[in-house]
């Protein structure tokens, strides 16, 4: 049978002539060759169906052709390289241009050199091959230099020789004037002017023929359909293209990669910019280099990204692909594609004016060419049309840059550029957001070359310091902090280095890295020195040596005593009569001596009255500086000792004051800093002396500033323990979404202030009744270890609660078993007044013989507090059975914002009050209380 014999598209059209019982003449005729040539083409068929004469032959074709139609295929076989690798992904890709080739008879895929058009295109045609009865027949057009060859180079893929009389053009279209075929034209860009033209004619005078063309611009005629072939897609939903892509190649090769570098491979493919020919480059090298290498090397894709020989030179390696592309640019076109190459981020017309250097008008025309040649991706918005170049495109313009001499003065109009653009941010308004984000990315990339040029020093200071603070508002505080730091390398004179290092403490402090606080104040300290102010480094010295006894929980190895002790004795002899330094020592000195009232003996009450008088000072010669941040610091040091001194209501009214302070004053990382602390402060003592709507309004203003953005375990904490005292079980399941996904998102940071949290969370799945979530929480809070504060402070007060709730009286009451004198250091502050609370309320519950001398004691302990005086009010009335003082305190506990404790009012007054109790539990979703 023929389908067994090997023989040409030509030969197979002849031989349906020939079974048509046409002389070789009249076959000649209808294909548009020469009378010799048909003869020929007979002879050769005759040769390899080894049959003895032309009517032998013409039978042959006839029972071909019976057999092609009782098979279903009487389409002829398309006419289409034999792809020598497996074609992967692009299933979207593929039915969409399939959809338009159906649609529409000239269809143009552009793209970018190595994107995968040629594939693409091959792969949609064999699938569209059932379509057209008569054929899908392929021409590339890459040897043709010529546009007036294109007719040619079209024919010699039909087969046709050249007829007398007529143009190559013309004997194409009368080829395939009544035939319903499709025509793929490959790499028609360095000839689109012939494409054009050719494809006028013929789809003009063949009706039924459809044109499929790939080419990295578009041939720009009327009639013309573009789809634009993007690179494989890199999105997370399963294994993207690309990753297959690059699997496959690797598996190929005989070095299969396992399901765990999944990630690993796809971030190689998005440093490719998913460009087919790159990922299947980078496969190649996979078994020399390894995933760990590939990363490296792409640093320079254009020498790494290279092959073995190929018939297409232009796929040989990246850059042959990009050399192609490049030179069949205009000089203009070339220049201006190299100067836009500094820039690493989307960048508009305007921009691209600026730092090339041309006229807007003339820049506008060449982006628009170069993107139409596909070497940059445009994206079009309601406020401008941008322009990016990918990333292989990048590298190659400052190639080319360097080459022509022209890199150093680039790089400096991108650099004032990026000035311009850094000065015009303010940190404020709709939208600022999205446009420092816009050109983020250029001001890190001017920085990084100015900062290694001299004579450009001086403006990488100043880029240093403007991203330094536009990172701070932005909230990334890590870079921030780099900035300033590198700020202060780049600085021309110490002083100005001392200012960006203190701004670097201050956001350090923000991100909660004491150790940084503490070396980069020393280290600004060192720079005022050297500058000749010895106040200034006074100052620093003093600030530092505060910071380890204010944030000591921050650092990962606090500094010894000893050592503080020595900045502050140096602080102190180089201060003078510098206010500043005056107060910075002042507020050292106080924090020393309130860290001091942490030892083991109960401080004397000459020691808490001469260190509160230190404080007080402080306070006074920070508030004479006008400096909010300092005064808030010598605040922080008042509210400690007040707090040790056992007055928690002026502490929580010092803590307030702090954050009306602070509240007005402009913001900065030194004001942020002390805001947010005075923040949590404020709710911390806010819940001390039972003011449960002012601490949750405390809490919530905390969560919701914009530096905890990133850190909501730390924005949540107190909100938490608030809402769990409150008896707001919703708010503590909702926050604790927030704060778990946050707290594992930073690393699992085992800090002292989120204990707390943990512990009220844990405590609110106790008291609905999950053990399954409460087992959950309590393995976290293992993990943050036993401390005194969760034994005898916020622990011992959460576990009461519950115990309490549970009916475990006895085990709640040996739960607090420990004397509040016993215990002062971790209940003072915020716990005290709940423990001595609840204790009595144990107490009278148990039975115990010493119930009336705690309710006394507790009485004027909590005196002021509307909760904690509640739960000692409630327990009296129940030890003298007094129904009506009893219910009285429900309403106390309604007006001071707790709900839960109204709801156990009712449960422990007992009879039909219990039913109404249990039901209020039960609403705020908490268990009801064991029978009895």
């Amino acid at each position: 049978m023929t389908a067994t014999v090997d023989i040409s598209p030509r030969e197979a059209e002849v031989l349906e002539l020939v079974g048509d019982h046409l002389s070789n003449a009249e076959i000649a005729a209808r294909l548009f060759i020469s009378v010799r040539t048909a003869e020929s083409h007979v002879s050769a068929l005759l040769r390899k169906l080894d049959v003895p004469d032309r009517r032998a032959l013409a039978g042959r074709a006839a029972a071909s052709r019976r057999t092609a139609v009782a098979a279903g295929a009487a389409q002829p076989v398309p006419v289409l390289p034999a792809p020598l690798t497996s074609f992967v992904g692009r299933a979207r890709e593929r039915a969409e241009l399939a959809e338009m080739i159906g649609g529409h008879r000239q269809v143009t895929a552009a793209g970018p050199g190595g994107v995968g058009k040629t594939r693409l295109a091959l792969a949609v045609a064999a699938d569209a091959a059932a379509a057209f009865p008569d054929g899908v027949w392929f021409a590339d057009l890459v040897p043709v230099t010529d546009p007036g060859m294109v007719a040619d180079a079209v024919a010699g893929a039909l087969g046709l020789g050249e007829q007398p009389g007529r143009g190559m053009t013309e004997s194409v279209a009368a080829a395939l004037a009544d035939r319903h075929a499709l025509l793929v034209l490959d790499n028609c860009e360095q000839v689109r002017d012939g494409v054009a033209l050719f494809l006028e004619r013929l789809l003009a005078a063949c009706p039924r023929v459809t044109v499929l063309a790939t080419s990295r611009a578009r041939l720009m005629v009327p009639f013309e359909r573009v789809y634009t072939v993007g690179p494989l897609s890199l999105s997370d939903g399963g294994e993207s293209d690309a990753v297959a892509l690059f699997k496959e190649r690797a598996t190929a090769i005989g070095w299969p990669l396992d399901p765990p570098l999944h990630d690993h491979i796809r971030s190689i493919c998005e440093r490719l910019d998913g460009m087919a020919l790159s990922i299947e480059l980078a496969a190649a090298r996979y078994p020399t280099l390894g995933l760990d290498g590939l990363t490296a090397a792409l640093s320079d894709p254009l020498r790494m990204l290279t092959g073995g020989s190929r018939a297409d030179d232009r796929h040989r390696s990246v850059r042959a692909a990009v050399d192609w592309s490049h030179a069949l640019l205009e000089p203009a076109d070339r220049e201006l594609l190299r100067r836009v190459s500094v820039f690493v981020a989307p960048f508009t017309a305007a921009a691209a004016a600026e730092v090339a250097g041309t006229a807007r008008v003339a820049a506008a025309d060449g982006l628009a060419r170069l993107a139409e040649q596909s070497l940059l991706v445009v994206r079009a918005s309601a406020g401008a049309t941008e322009y990016r170049a990918p990333e292989t495109i990048r590298q190659y313009g400052t190639e080319r840059l360097a080459e022509a001499g022209e890199l150093a003065d680039a790089r400096a109009r991108h650099l004032r550029w990026c000035q311009a653009g850094a000065a015009g941010l303010d940190g404020a308004g709709a939208g600022w957001r999205s446009r420092f984000d816009a050109v983020a990315d250029d001001l890190r990339a001017a920085l990084a070359w100015a900062a290694n040029e001299p004579e450009h020093r001086a403006d990488a200071h100043d880029l240093a310091r403007r991203l330094a603070e536009l990172a701070f508002t932005r909230n990334l505080l890590g870079e921030s902090q780099q900035r300033y730091e590198q700020a202060a390398a780049l600085a021309g004179d110490p002083a100005a280095a001392a200012a960006m290092l203190r701004h670097a403490a201050a956001v350090a402090g923000c991100r909660m890295h004491g150790d940084d606080m503490y070396r980069l104040y020393r280290a600004a300290a060192d720079a005022a020195r050297r500058s000749g102010a010895p106040a200034r480094a006074a100052a620093g010295l003093a600030t530092a040596a505060s910071t380890a006894y204010r944030f000591a929980g921050t650092f990962v190895r606090p500094p010894a005593p000893d050592e503080t002790l020595a900045l502050i004795a140096e602080a102190r002899e180089h201060a003078g009569d510098d206010p500043a330094a005056r107060a910075a020592v002042a507020l050292a000195e106080a924090a020393s001596a309130a860290a001091a009232f942490g030892a083991d003996q109960d401080p004397q009450d000459d020691v808490v009255a001469e260190t509160l008088a230190r404080a007080e000072h402080a306070v006074d010669l920070a508030h004479r500086t006008g400096d909010p941040p300092a005064e808030s610091a010598a605040l922080d040091a008042l509210a400690a000792v007040r707090s040790w001194a056992g007055d928690a209501f002026a502490t929580a009214a010092t803590a307030r004051r702090r954050v009306t302070l602070l509240s007005s004053a402009p913001a900065g990382p030194a004001v942020t800093h002390e805001l947010v602390q005075a923040l949590g402060e404020a709710a911390q003592t806010g819940i001390g002396v039972g003011d449960l709507p002012g601490a949750r309004d405390w809490a919530r203003r905390l969560a919701a500033h914009p530096s905890l953005a990133e850190v909501g375990h730390r924005a949540t904490s107190w909100q938490l323990v608030a809402d769990a005292l409150a008896g707001d079980g919703d708010g503590v399941l909702t926050g604790a979404v927030r704060f778990l996904d946050a707290w594992q998102r930073s690393g699992s940071p085992l800090w002292p202030d989120l204990d707390p949290a943990v512990t009220a969370v844990a405590t609110v799945h106790g008291l609905r009744g999950d053990p399954d979530a409460r087992q959950e929480w309590d393995a976290i809070l293992e993990r943050f270890g036993t401390s005194p504060n969760r034994v005898h402070g916020y622990g011992a007060v959460f576990d009461a609660m519950l115990l309490l709730h549970t009916g475990r009286v006895p085990e709640a009451l040996e739960r607090l078993a420990p004397e509040p004198g016993e215990v002062w250091k971790w209940v003072t502050w915020v716990w005290l007044h709940w423990y001595v609370a609840l204790r009595a309320e144990a107490t009278v519950l148990a039975g115990g013989p010493e119930a009336r001398d705690r309710l006394a004691g507790a009485r004027r302990l909590t005196a002021g507090n509307p909760v904690a005086g509640a739960i000692v009010e409630r327990a009296e009335a129940l030890l003298d059975g007094d129904s009506a003082r009893l219910l009285a305190t429900a309403e106390a506990f309604d007006a001071a914002g707790c709900r839960y404790q109204s709801a156990r009012t009712a449960v422990l007054a007992g009879g039909a009050h219990a039913a109404r109790g249990a039901a209020a539990l039960a609403a705020l979703g908490f268990t009801p209380p064991p029978a009895g």
